[in-house]
């Protein structure tokens, strides 16, 4: 019986499961549309992905508006497998669980110190993940990194991770791929491949795209800045945009002060120094302290003073027209259909949106009809984003991967 089930859908499970996951498929009658499939096929898809612990199948159809027949409802199984998640960055890392749906199970403590050595940080960030899954019971459907680099493929080598103290250049992929077969963290598949890696921001923008502010947007521009300097990235039809060789989108490195601070890369008034939490502080006259992150001291500095401090409010002004140069300049040459900022990024929008959006307006092409700029609502978009990398396998053929 189940073998007729899986020839029947097998090539819709992917997409079945896909649509689940990012919520575009509520009920079966949903799901059965979005495939373009015979209401049969639809359902002997789901009867498949609830079998290998995917999706849960709610066993009494309900009625959906005012019209239409009744319909069973989908879901992610509460306690399907999750991805072990891990981000890296200048003031420490994190190991998280997430499900399908981007729903964070469970994340471990965060660090504030990272070593010199990556193999050390990510050993004991990879050592924290295992507890979790360890402490959850569930299996582990792949694993993912996030680094503040650009990441060259095909090698999985951190190019530049300047602000972590990292040789330039560092395999992060063979690492990590390393840590977790040190930890006995067993990966699913017949071919496992080695954990996932790539750019936080990158990360940051799949997230928001299959999970927050981005859903729906075909042309997603993404630019926030987290700890230190300023990423971005570029989604387009739902897949990243990373170049040739992994390499594209570094948009910290757009000019938009050109007398302005000294850059790691040479140059002068990068966006990378120019709006990230550093700039913030230095801006407003705070000297930061060494008690949280910068992100952390940037955003309260943000949230407590800048209704009753003119400084702070300058500050945050200066921030706002800086990045909007550099967000008019990418909207000219890639003409998104929505900006998505995070990070320290997502608290400018929320207090001074409109002076933002008017920046961009007036010096891009589009003018003020142009694209909607919306704050990041993922809390974690890297560790979401990281998990994204390793549910990805799943996502494209789930039989294959979790079918054994």
């Amino acid at each position: 019986m189940r073998t007729a089930k899986v020839e029947r859908g097998r090539s819709h499970l992917g997409p079945a499961l896909q649509l689940v996951h990012t919520g575009r498929a509520p009920t079966r009658a949903v799901l059965t549309a979005e495939l373009g499939v015979t209401r049969a096929t639809a359902g002997a898809v789901a009867a498949e992905l609830e079998a290998l612990g995917l999706i849960a199948v709610d066993p009494h159809p309900t009625a959906v508006g005012t019209q239409g027949r009744p319909s069973h409802g989908l879901s992610v199984a509460p306690r399907g497998p999750v991805a072990l998640a891990v981000q890296v960055h200048a003031d420490g890392y994190r190991a998280a669980l997430v499900g399908l749906g981007g729903t964070l199970v469970g994340t471990s403590a965060g660090c504030g110190t990272v070593d010199a050595d990556p193999a050390q940080v990510l050993g004991e960030a990879v050592g924290a993940g295992r507890e979790l899954l360890e402490g959850s019971g569930r299996r582990c459907a792949g694993a993912g990194l996030a680094v503040p680099s650009a990441v060259a493929e095909p090698a999985g080598t951190a190019l530049n991770p300047l602000h972590l103290a990292w040789e330039p250049g560092v395999a992060v992929r063979d690492i990590f791929a390393r840590c977790l077969d040190e930890a006995g963290i067993e990966l699913p598949g017949p071919h496992p491949p080695p954990g996932h890696t790539a750019n936080d921001l990158n990360l940051t923008a799949l997230a928001e795209h299959r999970h927050g502010a981005g859903s729906g947007a075909r042309h997603l521009l993404a630019v926030g800045t987290g700890h230190r300097g300023v990423g971005g990235a570029l989604v387009l039809d739902g897949r990243l945009h990373t170049g040739s060789s992994g390499l594209a989108m570094e948009v910290g490195h757009l000019t938009v002060d050109p007398n302005g601070r000294r850059c790691h890369c040479g140059s002068r008034g990068c966006l990378d120094v120019e709006a990230d939490p550093l700039a913030l502080l230095t801006a407003a006259g705070r000297d930061p302290g060494p008690e949280t992150s910068l992100l952390d001291q940037a955003a309260e500095l943000i949230r407590s003073e800048y209704e009753t401090d003119a400084a702070v409010r300058s500050a945050v002004r200066l921030l706002v027209d800086r990045l909007g140069l550099g967000l008019a300049s990418l909207v000219n040459i890639l003409n998104p259909d929505r900006i998505v900022l995070g990070g320290l990024h997502r608290r400018l929008v929320e207090v001074e949106g409109e002076r933002l959006r008017a920046v961009v307006a007036d010096r891009s092409l589009w003018g003020s009809g142009g694209v909607p700029i919306r704050a990041a609502s993922l809390d974690h978009g890297a560790l979401v984003g990281a998990a994204e990398l390793a549910w990805q396998p799943v996502l494209e053929d789930p039989l294959t991967v979790l079918g054994n």
